[in-house]
């Protein structure tokens, strides 16, 4: 029997219903993230539609209100471990918002790491890795997962695998085997799992973005990275979760793509 979608009650879903659904199915606590995850500004008490993006910027945030859209969904927030001045690009940033009356919600580090719309989960059920392993430490948390693929591949088809399911052309640090059999996942900034990954003893190590001073672990540690892009690693978590509020609360969903290159 086919299971119908839920009705969204007239006039929109209650902002702090939604919320706190958030709050606890993200598990926004139990991570240590300077980013301050949640509600970051109060909008409309009543949502009827959701926009996902990866970024906050005055760009997302006036396209999310160009769609309707009464809570946007994003990855990277508004504050970064410390409190800011409501003045220059914060400021426009804020006020599109608030002129909007426009909801707008946080998750990061939870976003990676949850078990089932997790940036990391969503590639690796994409690559159909099986015997998942936490993997990717973050201040003590497995953030990030390790498994095999499905049968061994060499490295270039597999780089092509990853370019076809992000879009983005990869870097590849062919620093160990030709061949790729057991992975590891750290979406978007990820370069310092090299170590970790080698010591698990895995092939190759999936991220987003390198970073200079891990340019020669690959090389010395002999295991294979491939840099798929920060941007295009973090697409996945946005877009499940707001796939989830839909399939939980009925509530239509857009993906707002502004791709950064990065």
């Amino acid at each position: 029997m086919t299971k119908l979608p839920p009705t969204l009650p007239e006039g929109g879903l209650d902002r702090d219903v939604l919320v706190r659904w958030l709050d606890d199915y993200l598990r926004i606590d139990a991570y240590p993230d300077p980013s301050l995850n949640g509600l970051q500004i109060q909008g409309a008490e009543k949502v009827r539609r959701v926009a996902a993006t990866v970024d906050t910027s005055v760009r997302t945030l006036q396209a999310a209100a160009e769609a309707g859209a009464d809570l946007l969904l994003v990855h990277h927030g508004l504050f970064w471990g410390k409190p800011l001045a409501i003045t220059g690009p914060h400021h426009d940033r804020v006020r599109t918002a608030i002129q909007a009356d426009l909801n707008l919600y946080a998750a990061h580090i939870p976003l990676d790491a949850h078990p089932e719309v997790g940036n990391n989960a969503m590639i690796a059920r994409a690559l159909s890795l099986s015997d998942l392993e936490p993997f990717g430490d973050w201040q003590g948390h497995k953030i990030g997962l390790a498994g095999k693929l499905p049968r061994e591949q060499g490295l270039q088809e597999f780089a092509d695998r990853i370019q076809k399911l992000t879009g983005e052309i990869c870097l590849v640090h062919g620093g160990g085997s030709p061949n790729v059999h057991r992975v590891g996942v750290t979406s978007g900034s990820g370069a310092g799992a090299i170590a970790e990954a080698a010591a698990l003893g895995l092939d190759t190590l999936l991220t987003g973005e390198p970073e200079h001073k891990h340019f020669y672990d690959s090389f010395e540690y002999g295991i294979n990275v491939i840099f798929a892009g920060h941007y295009e690693t973090e697409v996945f978590g946005v877009r499940a979760l707001a796939a989830r509020i839909e399939e939980e609360f009925g509530l239509p969903w857009q993906f707002l793509n502004f791709p950064t290159g990065l």
